[in-house]
């Protein structure tokens, strides 16, 4: 599946904005603004201005409704919910070339708001994804303890977990030494 750039660049921000959600013992990666502005730091994000209560709420009003597209049941819920999400965003699409990155487009209208911003190229990033006829490579982690969303972007959609340094090998390797106490029996 060929992605450009600026599609995995957002597929990426949502995937990271999604597994900042509270979840069982894990604390709220948007606590406060302070976490929000190293979010549009991390992701680089253009043309964002002075950061505000308003929009830590509206980022995580985003970040459900992502969350909701990884758990939609078929591509038509995912659908009404990402038309939703980018029509509220307002999306003006224009190309763009800036900071040292090729042509791509920004979905977002200029000046928006960062929930905009997030909700307007993420939305379309996911939006190309259920297009594509891809929507089974929105997951969660398999692993017991962790349920992180990625997008599966292997060749054969085998991925299970979303890190294989971390969730998968950790999986291995309580596999092998069950199978090792069993054979030792």
């Amino acid at each position: 599946m060929l992605i450009p750039h600026d599609t995995r660049y957002a597929l990426e921000a949502v995937i990271d904005l999604v597994n900042t959600a509270p979840d069982g013992d894990q604390t709220d990666g948007l606590a406060d603004l302070d976490a929000l502005a190293e979010f549009v730091r991390r992701h680089d994000f253009s043309d964002v201005g002075e950061l505000n209560p308003r929009d830590l709420k509206a980022v995580r009003d985003v970040r459900t409704r992502f969350a909701a597209v990884f758990a939609a049941a078929d591509s038509a819920i995912a659908a009404a919910l990402l038309n939703d999400l980018v029509a509220a965003a307002g999306t003006t699409p224009q190309l763009t070339d800036h900071d040292g990155y090729d042509w791509h487009v920004h979905y977002f209208a200029p000046g928006a708001s960062v929930a905009d911003h997030v909700a307007a190229d993420g939305g379309m990033a996911l939006a190309f994804i259920v297009v594509a006829g891809e929507r089974e490579r929105l997951r969660r982690c398999e692993a017991p303890d962790c349920g992180r969303a990625f997008v599966d972007l292997s060749r054969n959609r085998s991925r299970r977990y979303c890190s294989s340094r971390t969730c998968g090998n950790r999986l291995h390797v309580a596999a092998y030494r069950a199978r090792r106490r069993e054979a030792a029996g």
